[in-house]
């Protein structure tokens, strides 16, 4: 079994197949659509072999299908027949939990992953919770807009490692886990990592895109209901609805 791994982004989509050693990425962006991901990610696997893949998609997920329009990309990802348009079996799931899946090594972990937007992720016992938080309100806006690029690019990397403590410590507060990891390319801007932290990698994506794949590794077990699901869609699209 060769498994192709696919990390999608607000600013990059990035690629990695079973076997190889460097991964291959192109840019994404505001107006990518799923039909042009899939396009640009068979057009950069030219030369490599699989025959499964795993999406990680920036946005809830339930059963393998995005179940909300990404917040930082193009249109037309929940009605997208990812399976055929790549013509083999595909697992889709949140990206932020894939990355965190890559990043586990047991007990109570939440992932946070500080890029474009803020990915947040749980694993229990190994069992995987893909989150919206980076969606809930903070301050004026929603954490995503304090702690994501766009927070980063208005209040300067001070100020912005100021937020990002904070948001670390109500997120540490409410939801107590043993062991708190810090993904996505801006989390190295940390001078100091606050208590119970670690840095992961964005490498760590693939290892979770592999590890979907792997019998005996660490079981995804999807407890959502679709009501559940649905509610986090509403509270995504309510985050996204111009403010009054």
């Amino acid at each position: 079994m060769k498994v192709l791994v696919i990390d999608v982004g607000g600013t990059h989509v990035k690629i990695l197949a079973t076997g190889e050693t460097e991964h291959r990425q192109f840019e994404s962006g505001p107006g990518l659509t799923a039909q042009q991901m899939v396009d640009g990610v068979l057009a950069a696997a030219t030369g490599w072999t699989f025959n499964r893949v795993s999406l990680g998609f920036p946005g809830p997920v339930l059963h393998d299908r995005p179940v909300a329009e990404p917040h930082n990309l193009g249109k037309g990802w929940v009605a997208f027949d990812y399976k055929t348009a790549f013509g083999r079996a595909t697992h889709v799931i949140n990206d932020a939990a894939m990355q965190a899946l890559g990043s586990y090594r047991g007990g109570k972990m939440l992932f946070l992953g500080f890029g474009t937007g803020l990915g947040t992720a749980m694993i229990v016992d190994g069992i995987v919770e893909p989150m919206e938080l980076g969606h809930l309100p903070y301050r004026k806006a929603t954490y995503e807009d304090y702690v994501g690029v766009r927070g980063l690019t208005r209040f300067g990397k001070k100020k912005w490692r100021e937020c990002v403590a904070d948001v670390i410590a109500r997120l540490s507060a409410a939801l107590e886990p043993s062991d708190i990891v810090l993904g996505g390319g801006n989390a190295k801007k940390l001078d100091v990592l606050p208590p119970l932290c670690r840095l992961g990698d964005n490498a760590n994506a693939f290892i979770g895109g592999f590890r979907l794949w792997e019998p005996e590794g660490v079981k995804v077990m999807a407890r959502e209901s679709a009501r559940h699901a649905q509610a986090k869609a509403a509270a995504h699209a309510a985050a996204r609805a111009p403010r009054q």
